[in-house]
């Protein structure tokens, strides 16, 4: 039995590489890969050369990157984060053969899992199974944004993912994957108002197919625009929170610049070139704005009990069954076969060709 992995190479080099398939263990269980979602972002990286990963060390220990050496050097052979893979074998109870699941193995045709080191999300039998690629990491990576929305209102008291939005005025400046689906968790948490943000107008087109409002930063000065209709009270407008998902430095501009003063932005982007744009001499600081960082890697302080990874991939489940036919009609744009991974990931990373969400199939 043999396996195929997407394998980055170095820079702009993307290749597939055939091996030999791992042994079943006892207390393991075989998966056969039937969707592989590719995250724009992070993979991109990888291809263009810009993930800090491969260039200095991470030091988990002290929390610090760190000169000498790369933590993730090339070739790199786990690449992607959104899989759907069906168990064709199992040598677990805890998994049976037949079911379908949500994995973070990344871009290859088969794997072999251990439960308990690595999160099987079986995923119910009313969910299109390619909307799968969103159960494991992405769609918690954004419930994870919605939760540090609500620690930021409520401290540890949080009992509900829309408890940072419920009633209040939200702004999102992006409309990738990550800002769209952001943006539904907090329409689906009750905001009173929802408006995302993207100079692309096909990116707000779809935003608005999913019924979201949307403005182009490039027109009328969005600050002025949502300043001017959201009001709180005298010297008091804007909106109550802003999630920040594009990388970019102009966006987190724009996003301190769309607060209430005593706002918070909560960042969702990866900033791979920095931000040395972001001016926080201006409103950052006149208006006493807070910014936080929300990674998949950590929930907020205190609520790691109450809000563990098992948690966020259960409101994007209950997400994807409310919103599943719209996110796969406008979110998905293409189904790509495997076996064209590399010529795909190179054509986006280079630019060639321009996609909101790329699904691989096997």
């Amino acid at each position: 039995m043999r396996d195929t992995i997407v394998v980055v190479d170095g820079p702009g080099r993307v290749e597939l590489v055939e091996q030999d398939a791992e042994e079943l263990r006892d207390g393991t269980f075989r998966v056969e890969t039937l969707y592989s979602g590719v995250s724009a972002g992070t993979e991109l990286s990888y291809v263009k050369g810009t993930n800090p990963y491969l260039h200095v060390t991470w030091n988990a220990d002290l929390g610090l990157f760190q000169p000498g050496g790369a933590s993730t050097p090339y070739p790199v052979r786990r690449l992607g984060y959104m899989q759907v893979g069906r168990v064709v074998e199992s040598a677990t109870p805890a998994v049976e053969v037949g079911a379908v699941g949500a994995m973070t193995y990344g871009h290859r045709t088969g794997y072999v899992a251990d439960p308990v080191a690595e999160r099987f999300v079986p995923l119910p039998d009313d969910l299109d199974p390619m909307l799968g690629v969103y159960v494991a990491h992405m769609g918690p990576i954004c419930a994870n944004g919605l939760l540090h929305a609500a620690a930021d209102l409520h401290g540890t008291d949080v009992r509900s993912l829309g408890d940072g939005v419920a009633g209040r005025r939200v702004a999102v400046v992006g409309s990738g994957v990550v800002a769209l689906l952001t943006a539904l968790f907090a329409q689906r948490g009750g905001a009173a108002s929802v408006v995302v943000l993207d100079p692309t107008p096909q990116r707000r087109r779809v935003a608005e197919a999913l019924g979201l409002e949307t403005l182009d930063p490039d027109a009328d000065d969005p600050a002025v625009v949502l300043k001017t209709r959201w009001a709180h009270g005298p010297g008091d407008r804007g909106a109550d929170v802003v999630f920040q998902c594009r990388g970019q430095a102009w966006a987190l501009h724009l996003a301190l610049r769309l607060l209430r003063p005593q706002g918070t932005v909560v960042d969702l982007a990866f900033y791979q070139a920095g931000a040395d744009e972001v001016r926080l001499g201006e409103e950052f600081h006149h208006n006493g704005l807070s910014l936080r960082c929300a990674q998949i890697g950590r929930v907020p302080r205190g609520l790691a009990p109450t809000w563990d990874r098992e948690r966020l991939s259960a409101e994007t489940i209950d997400l994807l069954r409310a919103q599943g036919d719209l996110i796969r009609k406008h979110l998905v744009s293409a189904t790509v076969p495997f076996e064209e991974a590399p010529t795909l990931l190179t054509d986006l990373a280079e630019r060639r060709r321009q996609e909101l969400q790329v699904v691989l199939t096997c």
